[in-house]
């Protein structure tokens, strides 16, 4: 019997309008922006304040908050991807180009990342799997005919980035009561 070993990535969770939010990092860059708390606080080290992954994770954190007041329209923060297999990278890739308060559909997604055969579905579960909500912006993915639909931090939240994006009003804990779960 062989037992993998697991590395445990610095983490904070983060108190938002949306909820807590759980944030991961390695030296090179995020390796997970999750909606809710995601792993037990146990299995995760809090950064070294002297280390490459704390310096990632408040840039990451601030740019969460001046993404949810409206205040950021895109991300810098590097994010790690090297755990993502080469064909959901090129989806994840895409996504990256869809820009601010626009929506593309799965098949249109599917079509730039080059996905043929049963594109809308192998494209519909890279963003399933997409490690880093938000900063990969698959929120922004609609279905053929503009309707939302799956989204790993729920609808009632992918609606709600969807019109913050568009300016419809800001994400502040009087809009969002009950959104989170």
């Amino acid at each position: 019997m062989s037992i993998a070993a697991t590395t445990a990535r610095p983490t904070v969770v983060q108190h938002t309008t949306l909820g807590p939010i759980t944030l991961s990092a390695s030296p090179q860059g995020l390796t997970r922006l999750r909606l809710g708390r995601t792993a037990p606080a146990a299995h995760d080290p809090r950064p070294e304040p002297a280390g490459a992954e704390h310096a990632l994770l408040e840039q990451a954190v601030a740019e969460l908050g001046e993404y949810l007041l409206g205040r950021r329209t895109t991300f810098t923060v590097p994010v790690d991807l090297s755990g993502v297999e080469p064909e959901h990278r090129r989806v994840l890739d895409e996504l990256c180009a869809i820009g601010y308060g626009h929506t593309r559909s799965y098949g249109e997604l599917a079509r730039a990342a080059g996905l043929t055969e049963d594109g809308p579905r192998r494209a519909g579960a890279a963003c399933a799997r997409n490690p880093v909500l938000l900063v990969i912006p698959c929120h922004r993915i609609v279905s053929a005919g503009g309707a939302l639909t799956g989204y790993a931090g729920g609808l009632p939240v992918k609606k709600a980035l969807l019109a913050l994006e568009r300016g419809q009003f800001p994400l502040d804990a009087d809009d969002l009561s009950g959104l989170a779960g």
